[in-house]
């Protein structure tokens, strides 16, 4: 409708001619937006019937395909092997270390209980130890000498027999 309204510069036109210019316009316009536009692809699903065809044996690629999966499991064997020794190796070396910790703590703990009884086994400590506990030094009657013989008429405790040396 509105190119069909007339305005003061289309006064000489008539109503054809004003319709013809304003379909040329349109016409125009629309040749200019085709160039800049996409023409819309359309795909279509094409099915195979492969079901028939068959794959032929290649004796070539078998054997290149086991040489390859042959040497890929001896060189991931190999790499197997490194790493548990490596592994091994490290954890060695801990125990080894945990041990040396071990034998230090020892030795220490050694000469701490070498000093103790150094110091518990002093004759000074042991007499004065004695006398706080009410013991008094021996009379010379009651002191037994081991490598003398006791007298015959002495009581004897406990009496050790040699063997003899012909009673084989």
């Amino acid at each position: 409708m509105a190119a069909c309204a007339t305005t003061y510069f289309e006064a000489g036109l008539g109503w054809a001619a004003r319709v013809q210019a304003h379909n040329a316009e349109l016409m125009a316009q629309q040749a200019q937006r085709r160039r800049h536009a996409r023409t819309p692809e359309i795909y279509f699903a094409k099915h195979f019937d492969n079901t028939r065809l068959v794959k032929a044996a290649d004796p070539a690629l078998v054997r290149e395909m086991r040489v390859f999966s042959a040497a890929v499991a001896v060189l991931f064997s190999l790499i197997m092997v490194y790493g548990l020794q490596h592994f091994n190796a490290i954890e060695s070396s801990y125990r080894v270390e945990s041990e040396k910790q071990t034998v230090k703590q020892l030795r220490e703990q050694n000469r701490q209980l070498r000093l103790s009884e150094a110091e518990l086994t002093r004759p000074g400590r042991i007499d004065q130890e004695a006398r706080q506990l009410g013991l008094a030094a021996p009379q010379p009657d009651q002191v037994v000498y081991p490598n003398s013989r006791p007298e015959s008429s002495a009581p004897v405790l406990a009496q050790t027999v040699s063997p003899s040396p012909t009673a084989h």
